[in-house]
């Protein structure tokens, strides 16, 4: 006779799993709610206590952890020495373990919860129950997904080899409790005081689709989510049309939505390639704003990426439909718009809510590296246009000073060393990451030619010589919008007043690498 112990807090599919073990000759081991359900359902069980001889403790702390239970998991089948302490202590053998845990994530997304609620959502025994039958997986099939009963059934029923399949669900016992640790360990460093970063961080995250490649044909990628936090994000967007999403789709994209949640008090529109913005337009209606980012560069957009926090309605659709993109992202569709767009076979369109509230943000940025991983905050930082200094003798108005702050938040989503070149709200001119900044300019420049008369040329960095305002001036820039910093700040000081150029100091520099 083969033994099953099965604690669950789904029931989900778990009688019908059950009757399939006893029909081919397990006993059922159970708990508390698990045992009612299946005994109550007319499958003969087993209470836990009816082999440890000891009663459930603690309000449900303590109920599994026993060697009476332990040593029927954990005892290697073939050693000699193992069978002989099971047998002296009247130890039965475990040969399935089937456990889900408490559901610490959703208890800690539920906002009606107080953290006592949260603390005691932490599974101990459970997470125990699986370490256990995975670690002695050559003897006990270990199971922490009901997604995998089947699975198991089948490789029973068949007389099939388990070899591989113990192994399988092995691996992804461990992943599953390394998981829920993380989550756990996540949730008490908000209630720290740390204000440095941890020792040690762990992370959780779950496959959402394999991908295609990744960036290239010949490399295997998967898309992973952090279900722990959440943001107006690709991870909330609904695909409501076109083709899977490919890794470079996916990266476009996350570019753009973060430029339009920068921008988000405004209408804006924002159209991306390689993830740099090549047109980006704030302040009007969502057609008036498609004008303005096809405007900014005509040829950059072609297979590019739209993003918008306005409702794509039938015009603008029209006239979206008259340009290659691979993805717009916007916050609705009219039932007419889409009408349109859905003739396109190969463009996706996703719906993404630019006005979520209850957001629960990840405030730091991960970018992996060989053998390690930095992490910093993310660049968040909002500014406050009174705190800038004019340094010239020219000076901005207030609606000019509202300009200059655009054409900042647009250079800081840039590759560096960045230019951008802004009029109108909207982008006439973007350089990116050149590796010296008068060549970033001269690419924003020559792209905007004429347009750039009266624009606003925003740097993420000082400018170390004055060659960028020698251009600058040749161009009829009206403003140049830096951090200063640089040991000849003064010279470009000089230049720009004698070109009557207005120059503002941010004091906050943007690199983006």
């Amino acid at each position: 006779m083969k033994y099953a112990l099965i604690s669950v807090f789904d029931k989900t599919n778990v009688l019908e799993f059950s009757k399939e073990l006893v029909e081919n000759d397990f006993k059922i081991i159970s708990t508390g709610g698990t045992y009612k359900y299946l005994t109550d359902n007319g499958i003969d069980a087993i209470k836990v206590e009816d082999i440890t001889k000891f009663p459930e403790i603690l309000d449900g702390r303590v109920k599994t952890l026993h060697p009476l239970l332990y040593g029927g998991i954990l005892s290697i089948r073939h050693n000699k020495n193992h069978v002989q302490q099971v047998e002296e202590h009247n130890i039965n053998f475990i040969d399935l373990v089937a456990i889900d845990l408490y559901p610490f994530l959703k208890t800690v997304k539920n906002k009606n919860n107080s953290h006592e609620d949260i603390i005691e959502n932490i599974d101990i025994g459970g997470v125990s129950l699986i370490r256990a039958a995975a670690k002695n997986y050559k003897d006990v099939i270990t199971i922490c997904d009901i997604n995998d009963y089947q699975l198991v059934i089948d490789t029973i029923k068949n007389k099939k080899d388990d070899k591989d399949l113990k192994v399988f669900l092995a691996q992804k016992a461990f992943a599953h409790t390394s998981s829920y640790d993380s989550l756990i360990a996540n949730y008490m460093l908000t209630k720290t005081n740390q204000e440095e970063m941890p020792k040690k961080i762990t992370m959780s995250f779950t496959k959402k689709e394999e991908l295609r490649y990744g960036e290239n044909p010949h490399q295997k990628a998967s898309w992973y989510v952090d279900e722990y936090h959440n943001e107006i994000s690709l991870s909330n967007a609904e695909q409501l049309h076109g083709k899977q999403l490919s890794y470079n789709n996916l990266l476009d994209a996350n570019s753009a939505i973060n430029i339009v949640k920068d921008l988000n008090e405004n209408s804006c529109m924002v159209g991306i390639k390689h993830l740099n913005p090549c047109g980006v337009a704030i302040n009007g209606t969502v057609e008036q704003l498609w004008e303005k980012v096809l405007d900014s560069d005509s040829v950059s957009i072609f297979g590019g990426i739209v993003a918008t926090n306005q409702v794509i309605t039938k015009k603008v659709a029209e006239e979206l439909s008259k340009v290659f993109l691979e993805i717009i992202i916007a916050q609705d569709f009219e039932k007419e718009a889409l009408d349109i767009l859905l003739k396109k076979k190969n463009l996706r369109l996703l719906k993404l809510n630019y006005k979520m509230s209850d957001l629960a943000l990840d405030e730091y940025q991960y970018t992996s590296i060989d053998q390690g991983l930095l992490v910093q905050q993310k660049d968040l930082y909002k500014h406050d246009i009174s705190n800038w200094k004019c340094v010239t003798n020219n000076q901005l108005s207030e609606e000019e000073l509202k300009e200059a702050q655009f054409a900042y938040t647009v250079v800081k989503h840039v590759k560096s060393n960045a230019i951008a070149l802004t009029k109108n709200f909207q982008t006439i001119g973007v350089g990116p990451g050149q590796m010296n900044r008068v060549g970033s300019a001269k690419i924003a420049l020559e792209q905007a030619e004429k347009k750039a008369e009266g624009s606003f040329l925003a740097s993420d960095a000082f400018l170390p010589f004055n060659d960028v305002v020698e251009l600058a001036s040749q161009y009829k820039v009206k403003a140049i919008i830096q951090p200063g910093g640089s040991l000849k700040d003064q010279e470009s000081i000089d230049l720009a007043n004698e070109k009557g150029i207005a120059m503002i100091f941010t004091n906050i520099r943007h690199f983006k690498h």
